[in-house]
Order: structure tokens, then sequence, then C-alpha cells
């Protein structure tokens, strides 16, 4: 039965995360004095998650049922016409957001209880969890472009906070600055974006701009032959490069792995990363009328998804392969987007969001179990001492690789094919990289896999790449299976990523699920309708894909990866000595860093220098400051030479003066 959601609990949903932030925020911090312990804080962060996780199932079953809200809670002001307010769309799309978001919340948190239980940072590590999740709700349940851009730049700003959660690393600093930097660089784009949309549609609101966009639609922008529709989607879309760590703005992503691994699955998994994705496919009737940003989009997916991929291969701390993994996988989401198929792009956003959560949390249980060991070349047969940690991470590689009838084939499939379907003429290079993606992204999964779990054991022993000796298991220690308050969020996130794309692959691509929501321009983009005419059953659809070239290239993947890591482990070593260049270009991250670090922070620092130099020392202190005591100074010396203390100097300056007036006032004789 369709009718209108219930605005009050629909506030109660981020309100709910937000009492639970304030109460471990201020009354569990030093700051006020530490009223409350660990139990309340805990407690009060995750009963908000979890009404907030309640209220959004309750929200997506009515949605299903055809109930949906748009409208404005608060009225901020009204600027010459312009309403700034805070308000809610929640349709199907927002609603299958803020279950994802919750349910991922809520099993970090849970984990949480178990994986900081020793940091002195415990109450504010929940404060600031639940903070961030509260962000992230406001940006998917906004209406307006206002709200969007409070909840885009909160979820930056709290990530900064948990990226340097430990702010006496100095790697953790350096790290959350380069994230909040690379980000800003984005928000500019995007904050460009809005302001021509508003400054053209004469709105902030979603409907009112979207409305209006046939009239958009033949502007130029104003001085040049761009269309302003096409300038607008890319400018937004530059925002979505900075939030979803897109080419060339993804250098802050695997240098955040420095906070602690609670946050990466939150952060690099489910939510903030997942922001520019959601974005561009609320945005799908502006970016349907400009070819040339959907190819813009495609190309920066395509280049994110295979040479991201490529960096996983040769990384050896276990967090930070997940990192790149998850880095590819955006990539393949924002192709997705760019052949139209902003559905399967949010289909792909729900599904990995299981299994990459389940990826990180998995990989934080194995930490625990080496005392805080990073490095994968210290590890190896662990499936013995940790089975559930062990399965649960199969469970999670089988689908990142997309193997049939896991969640992540159907999403990861329906990506290749739509981008075959495409008809944009960047899209041969978009299917290359997407294919190619699939192979690489099943041999670096599973090296990592068969190194973590299997093979020789190679902890005790002497440690590569630590210089601190209260990490790693001591000689004669074994690895332990976590607590089950660890282990618990790991089973229950393994369960929809095995299941969850087949239930719902039908409704959410084929189906009324989305209808109204995204909007495909079908006679220039033809993508999705193609693949609902090669669709006919979730069964069918893994069948299928036994005789397809993505199951191969997986399968030879993980072929290739057992062979070279448990079977000859001298050929990666022979390869890596004798392709060193190739080596040495990815372990420096196509020197992407170090490009940055040259033109982007020396040419600041440069112009910093010249700036002081120049403006501060030259003309501020010395021209504007100091000259003008000079000038008092030189002006004074002067007419101090008058102040001689003597009375005939003074009558004899008297005399001069009035000789002076004299002349100045008397006619000269020969003037009429």
């Amino acid at each position: 039965m369709a009718g209108q959601l219930n605005p009050h609990l629909l506030l109660a949903v981020p309100l709910a995360p937000l009492a639970g932030a304030a109460i471990a925020g201020l009354l569990g911090t030093k700051f006020f004095g530490n009223l409350v312990g660990r139990k309340v804080s805990h407690t009060a962060t995750i009963l908000g998650v979890l009404v907030a996780f309640v209220l959004s199932c309750m929200t997506l079953s009515e949605v299903i049922d055809g109930a949906k809200y748009n409208g404005t809670l608060y009225q901020w002001m009204n600027v010459g016409g312009m309403k700034l307010e805070v308000g809610f769309l929640v349709d199907s799309l927002t609603a299958m957001m803020m279950c994802v978001v919750t349910f991922v919340s809520l099993m970090v948190h849970i984990y949480t209880i178990g994986y900081m239980a020793e940091d002195e940072g415990y109450n504010r590590f929940f404060a600031y969890i639940s903070l961030f999740t509260f962000s992230m709700l406001m940006l998917v349940m906004s209406n307006n472009f206002l709200q969007l851009f409070f909840g885009w730049e909160a979820v930056g700003l709290v990530s900064y906070l948990l990226i340097g959660f430990w702010y006496t690393k100095p790697t953790a600093i350096y790290a959350n600055m380069k994230a909040f930097l690379v980000n800003r660089v984005g928000d500019f784009g995007f904050i460009l974006g809005i302001g021509l949309l508003v400054a053209y549609a004469g709105s902030m609101n979603y409907a009112e701009v979207f409305a209006k966009k046939d009239t958009l639609a033949p502007i130029m922008l104003p001085g040049t032959d761009w269309m302003l529709i096409t300038v607008a989607c890319i400018c937004l879309f530059i925002g979505a490069m900075g939030k979803s760590a897109q080419f060339p703005l993804h250098v802050w992503l695997p240098d955040s792995m420095e906070g602690p691994t609670p946050i990466s699955a939150l952060i690099h998994a489910a939510t903030m990363v997942t922001a520019g994705i959601f974005m561009v496919a609320r945005m799908s009737p502006l970016f349907e009328m400009s070819d040339t940003a959907l190819s813009f989009i495609m190309v920066i997916g395509a280049i994110t998804a295979l040479f991201m991929g490529f960096l996983g291969i040769i990384q050896n701390d276990i967090k930070r392969v997940v990192a790149y993994s998850t880095l590819s996988q955006l990539g393949y989401m924002t192709v997705a987007l760019g052949a139209s198929a902003y559905s399967v792009a949010v289909f792909h956003l729900m599904t990995h969001a299981f299994f990459k959560a389940l990826l990180f949390l998995a990989a934080g249980s194995v930490i625990i179990g080496m005392h805080h060991d990073q490095d994968i070349r210290n590890m190896g047969g662990l499936w013995k001492y940790m089975p559930k940690t062990w399965i649960t991470s199969l469970l999670g590689s089988l689908a990142l690789i997309g193997t049939p009838f896991f969640s992540g084939f159907y999403s990861k499939d329906s990506i290749i094919e739509a981008v075959m379907a495409s008809h944009l003429p960047t899209s041969g290079f978009a299917q290359f990289a997407v294919l190619a993606g699939v192979f690489v992204t099943a041999f670096y999964s599973f090296r990592m896999y068969f190194l973590v779990f299997h093979g020789k054991e190679n902890f005790g022993h002497a440690h590569h790449g630590h210089d601190d000796h209260h990490h790693g298991l001591a000689p004669g220690q074994k690895p332990h299976e976590s607590p089950a308050v660890v282990w618990v969020p790991l089973v229950l996130l393994a369960i929809p990523s095995v299941f969850i794309g087949l239930y719902t692959i039908q409704p959410m691509l084929f189906g009324d699920f989305f209808k109204d929501v995204i909007f495909v321009n079908h006679h220039a983009h033809p993508a999705m309708e193609e693949l609902a005419h090669e669709f006919h059953s979730w069964q069918a659809m893994g069948k299928h894909a036994l005789q397809t070239p993505p199951f191969w290239l997986a399968l030879s993947g993980v072929a290739l990866a057992y062979f070279f890591y448990m079977v000859k482990p001298s050929i990666p070593a022979a390869i890596k000595q004798k392709a060193s260049v190739i080596y040495n270009i990815l372990d420096n991250k196509y020197y992407m860093d170090r490009f940055n670090e040259i033109v982007f922070a020396g040419g600041a620092r440069l112009l910093g220098g010249g700036l002081w130099n120049i403006g501060d020392k030259g003309l501020i202190d010395g021209l504007v400051v100091n000259g003008s005591a000079k000038l008092v100074g030189l002006f004074s010396k002067i007419v101090r030479l008058f102040q001689t203390g003597f009375i005939y100097h003074y009558a004899f300056v008297m005399i001069l003066g009035v000789l002076g007036f004299l002349i100045y006032f008397m006619p000269l004789p020969f003037s009429k």
C-alpha cells in the first residue's frame, strides 16, 4: 500500500547515532571528566546505531510497498528567493543505502569492543564512528544540495579524525592531512558544480533542479563553447573522484590504513568512499544529458579499476592489499556509472559493502591473532589456529573475485556486460580494463589468502619490515582465534556476502525497485535494455557464467597465485629481480606521491615562500609597516633641525614665513 513515510521516524534514523556520539564523546572523554565508563559509551553508541538500523529496515519495507517521502523538515533561511533547508528525500535508493550504512556500522561498532579493548581512546573512538554514521545518513537522506554538501564535508571531517586517531604517530598525522587535502581538491570541483546548477536552476532542491534539466540542456557556459550541463556534471564528478578515490585523487586512500582497522571497514568499504557513486546515481537525470561527462567518468573508472589492481599485487601489508582492492572495485562502480548502468553501480556498491567490510574486519582479526603484525610474509598456516576467520575470509575473497552464485559475481559480471553493451567511444578501453581487472583481482586476493592462511608457518621468526619489537608473535608463540565479539560480526557479514546478490539482482536491475528514482535515456544509452534482454534468472546467470571469459580469468588468477606462492615461491622472487624496473614503478605507486610532493607541495612551498618574501617581508613589513615608520622618522629629523631652542632662530623663521606669505598673496606689478 502506497503512502507517506513518517518524517519523525525518519528524523530518528540519523539522530539516534548522533545521540550515542554525544554521550560517548562528551561524557566519556577527559574533556568532560570521564563521567561515564567504557560500558556506557559502547552501549549508548551501539544502541543508537541499532535503532537507526531497525528504523532503516522498516523504512525499506515501506518503500518496497510504494511509500515515499520528499519534504522539508526545517527551513534555515531564505535568501533572495533561495531556500536553505534541511529536508529528506527517501525513496528506494536512499532506503537501500540507509540499510547498508547502518548494518555495516552496527557490525563495526560491535567488532570495535574487541578490537579496541586495550586502547586508551576507546570512548573517543566510539564517539567518532557514531558521528560518522550520522554524517553519512544525513548525506544519503538529503533532498537538496546544501544538506548533501553538509554531509559530504562532515564525513570528510570525521574521516580526518579517524585516520589520525592515533595522533602521536607521525605516519597517522601525515595520512589524515593527506586525506584532508586531497579531498579538498575534489570538493572544490564539487562546490563549483553545485554553484553552476544553483545559479542557472535557481534552486537547491533536487526535484526542482531535475525539473529544469531540459531548460539547462541547450545553455552554453558564458565565454566558452562548452555545454553548461557537461561542465556542471564533470565538476560534480570531480567531487566524487576525491571522495570515492578515483585516479588521480586516489592517493589518500592507501595511506589512510594508518587508522585503526574498524574504520577501514567503515570508511573504505561501505560508506564514505561510496558517497561519490551514490551521488552520481542520484544525479542520473543530469548525467544522462551529457555523453562527454559519461565518457570522462568511464575512462577515469577504467584507469582506476585496472591500474590500482596492479598495485595490490606487490603489497605485503594485509590492510593495504584490501585497500587497493577497494580502489579497484570503486573503479568498477565508476565504469558502470559511465555506461549509464547506474543501478548496476549501486548494486555493486551494496554487494561490495558487505564482502569488503568482511575482508577488512577479517584482516583486523588476523592482526589481533598475530599480535599486531600486519606483514603477510610473517604469516602462513593460520587456518589451523583461526578457523572462523579463515572460513569467513575465504567467503569474502570468493565474493570479491566474482565466483558464480556469490554476491560479488552478480554485480561484477553485470558491470562487465553493461560496458560491453555500452556504445560510448571510450567503452573499448573500459572493456579491456574491467576484463583484465578480473584476473588481477583474483591473483592478488588469493596471493594474500594463501600467504596468510596456508603454506609454511612464518611467525615467531625474524620479522620482515618491523623495527618495533612489540609487534608480532615471539618465538614459540602461536596465533589464536579472536574473541566472539570480533568473529560474530564476520559471520553476520559473510551471510549477505554470499547470498544477497542472487536475492536482489532481479528487482534491483530488471524490476521496478529503482523506478522513478534512477533515470536512463534508453535510446542514447541502451546498455540496461540489452542486459534485461539477456537476463533470465539468477540460476541461469550463474550456470552461464561457467562458459564466459570472466570466470576463466578469475580461475586462472587463483591458480597462478596458488602455483606462485604455494608450489614455486622462487618464481615471484625471480620475476621481482628480473623485472625490477616494473616492480619499482609499482612499489612507488606510479610515482604519483613523488609527483604531488614535487609539483603541488613543492609549488605551494615555492609560491608560499615567494608570497612571504615579497608580500609579507617586502611589501607589508618592509614598505607599509617599517616604511611608514621610516618616513615619519625622516620627516621628524628634518623638522628637528628647525627646533634649536634659540629665540633669534624662531624670529628669523617667522620673518621668512611672513615674507613667504607676502610673496605668495601679493599681486604682481604687471598682473591686471
